[in-house]
């Protein structure tokens, strides 16, 4: 069972991100601020549950929490700034989208830049151990993959669909026949180095 919450007695916003890693597409994040004394025995990091589990999840999440909201960078966003600030500014995002100002920030991960004047955390694995985080986790990864499985329709060839733009090795293949997508982050190694030059 995962804890209720780092900071006891305040409104507390759990924060996580998805596709820091992909090679396509924006970087999504998500905020939640959930009731005092949460309970649902359910919820964990959504690297851990099944696909349908997720969209379950998603849905009890967007009933019961009191607050939530998703935070997008795009691809091009995240050329000009690099991923790390893109995944922060996403987070950023998410917060200034929340109903509810929270009192405290709890953040999977080990980096974070300060929001306003709200005291923040940093908590390694945190997806695993916080339920805000959790559902945060799980709200920032499934409407992610909605959004790659709509450019999927667009761009079949790179299979997004199913890779959700991390790069597989269908992925880097299809890049190697196709070039690449107004979607692809440049600024990413996305063939090997020798390759770069036949397809850009």
């Amino acid at each position: 069972m995962l804890q209720n919450a780092y900071n006891i007695d305040k409104v507390e916003a759990g924060c996580d991100e998805a596709g820091r890693g992909c090679l396509a597409g924006s970087v999504y994040a998500a905020a939640v601020i959930l009731p005092p004394d949460y309970e649902n025995p359910l919820l964990n990091d959504s690297k851990q549950l099944t696909e349908k589990k997720r969209y379950l999840l998603r849905d009890i999440i967007q009933r019961e929490a009191l607050a939530w909201a998703i935070g997008i960078v795009t691809a091009e966003e995240i050329d000009k700034i690099n991923i790390l600030n893109a995944s922060i500014l996403a987070m950023h995002r998410a917060l200034d989208g929340l109903s509810l100002r929270p009192e405290a920030i709890i953040v999977d991960g080990n980096r974070f830049k300060p929001y306003n004047d709200i005291p923040s955390t940093t908590i390694v694995k945190g997806d695993g151990k916080y339920l805000s985080i959790a559902a945060a986790s799980i709200l920032a990864k499934t409407y992610r993959d909605d959004y790659m499985k709509t450019l999927a329709a667009e761009y079949p060839q790179y299979d997004w669909a199913s890779n959700k733009g991390y790069p597989t090795k269908k992925h880097r293949e299809a890049i190697r026949q196709h070039g690449i997508t107004p979607y692809h982050r440049k600024s990413f190694t996305l063939l090997p180095p020798e390759e770069l030059s036949l397809n850009f």
